[in-house]
């Protein structure tokens, strides 16, 4: 009698799952078999789109990714599995995707780069148009840089503690009708075009007899500031743990206290993250600063009298006299304003590395 009766114990067969697994894993596309499917989807596109004769280079890149997609699956059914085609299929449309989005935009950094770094030097920042004719080189964006700060720090001003009241009012206290309300409107200002707040400030400076200045600017900014802040407030706080507070309130400490000690300066990072991009959002804006600011050559730093200047003005300015010499200011001025938001947002990643909770061990 054989060992294994003695014991008792059954040899079992290997799983079926094991064999198929080694089925699978037997024929497999190596790791640059994804490159390769490009490079020859691009060869091909390029040549049949010439082949073809079409001229622009936007249908050879969307024929090319059509035969990426199609190489792929292809390739990876008659080589793998169907279970891995699909995924394969899956994976090179999020690819071609990501490549759509990126493309425009590398594009946009690009033109903008190169034809904005023509005339951007010292003298283009620290000189404004006071005294130099649309049609002629020379002259700077100053006047609209000191603008662009102040009308975008009192939008900040005005907006920032009010969001960030609302957003602990809904996430605190809010539990009636009240917050149900305060949530719809909040959803409704999200999508709220700049031109309507625009419009709404201009008709309270028509009924008060108040003349353009950078501060009715701000008040329109603020508007389409405010939603953005009171939303990413309030998805930072919902985040804060429930423990925290409870123990903090297991204390005997005062709920306005655990607030103000505990639950903000645990999601400050997020919250200041959501505040600079609300700024970054705000910064391009034109058409409340053409309603309301009006614009001018002149460098004005007083928000609260007379007509400003802006970068998104300015730009905008420039690009209407139609001369070479103002497109080359219109592109400059592009530059400075993306990196200004540039800027604005590795500064919001700083603050929110910085501030974030330390784990430890």
């Amino acid at each position: 009698m054989s060992q294994a009766a003695n014991t008792g114990i059954q040899k079992r067969p290997a799983p079926a799952a094991a064999a198929s697994r080694n089925s699978l894993s037997s024929r497999a596309l190596p790791r640059w078999a994804p490159l390769a499917f490009a490079a020859v989807a691009l060869v091909l596109g390029v040549g049949i789109g010439a082949a073809a004769g079409w001229q622009s280079h936007i249908q050879w890149g969307l024929f090319s990714a059509v035969l990426f997609v199609v190489i792929s699956y292809i390739t990876t059914s008659v080589v793998e599995n169907q279970r891995q085609a699909k995924d394969r299929l899956a994976t090179s449309v999020v690819w071609v995707c990501f490549l759509l989005a990126v493309v425009p935009l590398a594009s946009l950094v690009w033109t903008t780069i190169n034809r904005g770094s023509k005339i951007l030097n010292g003298y283009f920042l620290t000189h404004s148009m006071s005294g130099v004719l649309g049609m002629e080189p020379g002259g700077g964006v100053y006047h609209a840089l000191i603008g662009t700060l102040e009308q975008v720090g009192l939008a900040t001003l005005i907006s920032a503690p009010i969001g960030l009241l609302a957003a602990v009012y809904l996430v605190e206290y809010g539990k009636g009708a009240l917050a149900k309300v305060v949530t719809f409107f909040v959803d409704v200002m999200t999508g709220i075009p700049s031109i309507v707040a625009g419009l709404f400030i201009l008709t309270i400076m028509l009924m008060a007899d108040l003349q353009p200045s950078g501060l009715m600017g701000s008040l329109a900014l603020a508007i389409l500031m405010i939603p953005v802040v009171v939303r990413s407030t309030e998805e930072m706080l919902k985040l804060v743990p429930n423990e925290l507070r409870e123990a903090s309130l297991a204390l005997g400490i005062p709920k306005w206290r655990t607030i103000l000690k505990v639950v903000l300066p645990t999601a400050i990072g997020g919250i200041t993250t959501g505040v600079m991009l609300a700024i970054a959002r705000i910064a391009g804006e034109t058409a409340p600063i053409i309603l309301l600011v009006f614009g001018t050559q002149l460098i004005n730093t007083n928000p609260f009298q007379g007509a400003q200047s802006s970068l998104p003005f300015y730009i905008w300015e420039q690009f209407q006299i139609g001369s070479e010499a103002s497109y080359d200011r219109a592109w400059a001025a592009a530059l400075v304003l993306i990196a200004f938001v540039m800027i604005l947002n590795l500064v919001a990643r700083g603050i929110a590395r910085w501030k974030a909770p330390k784990t430890g061990r």
